[in-house]
């Protein structure tokens, strides 16, 4: 009897052990599959927010460009230079703020050259060669040419700034040894995935700037044809179509004005200042940089653009008086392709026509 009750109980024992580790399995598997769906989840919401936070970084990356005054390395300037030995004098106390931003633009007033004739003007500028050395020191991307000094020496010494600043890796707009080259956009394409604007992936956004370069200082006489040097050829209603095919054609997502204008010394913007800014900026141009009257003039927002109408000096030899021995640096932060800060930055020109920040 107790053989029975003992085979009985053994029955029992061994269906609730067989179900208990039935159970385990299962929960074990269900415990398994649970922690491996939940692993999965985390992998595929980690994945996903690295891809999103990898495309914003892509898209917020700033991009810092620099715009300054005038530089005339003749003359006054040029006596420093050769004072000091010192082709990179004239930035030295300025170059760590230049040579800081992705872009930095300035206009250059006069030619770089030992060739070419005197056209007859008495404040004619003519740099030497080795002065370009001193623009890569200070960080010089892009120079306007469009300036009513830059046919100081003739078609010799404008073809000879063009060839040797492209040689030397900085960009020239507004004048050049053809029509093309003189009217044409520089226009460059940015890899917002590196420190390096020159480098272009095709696996990343790309930000393209548009440059241009006008001025309406020149008799039409100086205008560069098919195959002969010039100035640049400004009449608003084109320079409004330019604008809106670049945008029109996604061939630039911003797009910059550099003009020089105005009359010399005036502190305000005139009239005709105003309305060919506003025309340009409705047609699509993101900012306007102005320069000539050596002295600064107002900072305006208008519609979805900024205009500078004029940033003063920044290397010249004008200091007998406060308002020409100061300029602006205009410094200009790109984000997710539009301007999305704008800080200007007083600049004073001491007796040896150096420009330092004011602080």
């Amino acid at each position: 009897m107790r053989y029975l009750y003992f085979l009985f109980f053994l029955a029992i024992f061994s269906a609730l052990a067989g179900g208990l580790i039935s159970y385990g399995q299962y929960f074990f598997n269900f415990y398994e599959k649970a922690v491996a769906s939940n692993l999965q989840t985390k992998l595929l919401a980690f994945q996903l927010t690295g891809a999103e936070r990898l495309k914003q970084f892509f898209q917020e990356k700033p991009i810092t460009l620099l715009f300054v005054g005038d530089i005339m390395l003749s003359r006054g300037v040029a006596t420093q230079i050769k004072k000091h030995q010192d082709y990179n004098y004239p930035f030295l106390k300025i170059a760590t703020t230049t040579q800081e931003a992705d872009f930095t633009f300035v206009n250059l007033e006069g030619p770089i050259s030992n060739r070419g004739e005197k056209q007859g003007s008495v404040y004619s500028f003519r740099a030497e060669p080795e002065v370009i050395g001193g623009l890569k020191f200070a960080g010089f991307d892009i120079l306007s040419l469009a300036n009513n000094h830059i046919w100081d020496w003739g078609k010799e010494a404008l073809e000879d700034t063009t060839v040797m600043l492209q040689h030397n890796s900085i960009e020239t707009i507004g004048a050049g040894r053809n029509y093309q080259e003189a009217n044409l956009p520089d226009i460059f394409d940015i890899n917002l995935g590196t420190s390096d604007v020159h480098i272009v992936t095709s696996d990343v956004q790309r930000l393209k700037v548009a440059f241009f370069a006008y001025t309406n200082l020149y008799p039409k006489s100086l205008q560069a044809a098919e195959n002969s040097p010039g100035i640049n050829s400004f009449e608003l209603e084109k320079a409004k179509i330019d604008i809106q095919q670049l945008k029109a054609l996604n061939l630039a997502d911003i797009i910059i004005v550099s003009f020089h204008w105005g009359e010399e010394y005036q502190t305000k913007a005139s009239e005709s200042q105003k309305r060919i800014a506003h025309d340009l900026i409705d047609a699509g141009a993101d900012l306007i940089i102005g320069h000539h009257p050596h002295t600064i003039q107002e900072l305006e927002q208008y519609n979805k653009g900024w205009i500078a109408y004029s940033l003063g000096n920044f290397v010249f030899d004008q200091n007998f008086s406060k308002e020409t021995a100061e300029g602006l640096i205009l410094k200009v932060i790109i984000k997710n392709k539009k301007v999305f800060e704008i800080s200007p930055l007083k600049i004073r020109i001491n007796n040896a026509f150096q420009p330092e920040l004011i602080h």
